[in-house]
């Protein structure tokens, strides 16, 4: 899979651009999210198998103390999570489960990322998911295509940055790159290109690639996903 990591932390990368240019472009003071910013980083955010599986690429570069600690509090999150879903097992895919379930999650939820440090930055910032580098921002397409039209309340105060269209930038040109990489992942991995299959940053860093039987015939046995 070093191939697909390779071309996917290209495609991050260009989603870094966008944002570096975005805050550029800003009036000094309009964008508070930077890295060691960690208002956003509580409760359970759902991420694609391929971040999962490069978040854990970013956890093998950490000191073992470290490395430890974060295993620590992603277990206990699956503790946490597990007295919700008695049925949430490995490798604690979401796709079974109705959307209800896990996209309304509690916004009081104040729990923090297991992967952040004591200073509260991210200890595998370079290798942090999509989902990550995008929130903050409104993601209005070049055409202006709205994917999101949400932004932090830290940012743009009294501005409107949907009128601002130095932020716009290729979204759906970027999110079909992405999906291809995601299918020939899937491909890959389950032996079919299915569309999505979904987890919480905690359960991927506990999730044994190498130990699991991937074939799609036997996940889909557990009601686990269906080919897309």
């Amino acid at each position: 899979m070093d191939d697909l990591l390779v071309e996917y932390k290209n495609l991050l990368a260009r989603i870094d651009g966008w944002f570096d240019r975005s805050l550029a472009a800003a009036a000094p003071g309009q964008i508070a999210c930077a890295r060691g910013c960690s208002a956003c980083c509580r409760g359970l955010f759902d991420i694609t198998l391929l971040d999962a599986l490069l978040l854990q690429q970013g956890l093998g570069t950490l000191p073992e103390k470290v490395r430890k600690a974060s295993l620590e509090k992603s277990r206990h999150r699956l503790d946490e999570l597990r007295g919700r879903w008695p049925g949430f097992a490995a490798p604690y895919l979401l796709n079974a489960m109705p959307d209800e379930e896990w996209t309304e999650m509690p916004e009081d939820d104040e729990t923090p990322c297991p992967l952040l440090g004591a200073d509260g930055a991210c200890l595998v910032y370079p290798w942090r998911p999509m989902t990550c580098r995008l929130h903050g921002l409104p993601n209005i397409d070049l055409s202006g295509e709205s994917f999101s039209d949400e932004w932090c309340t830290k940012n743009f105060p009294g501005v409107d940055p949907l009128a601002m269209p130095e932020l716009r930038w290729e979204f759906r040109r970027s999110f079909e790159e992405e999906i291809l990489l995601f299918r020939t992942f899937a491909a890959r991995l389950l032996g079919a290109p299915v569309n999505e299959l979904d987890t919480f940053i905690p359960t991927a860093l506990l999730i044994d690639f190498g130990g699991i039987d991937w074939k799609i015939e036997n996940l889909c046995q557990q009601d686990t996903l269906a080919p897309g």
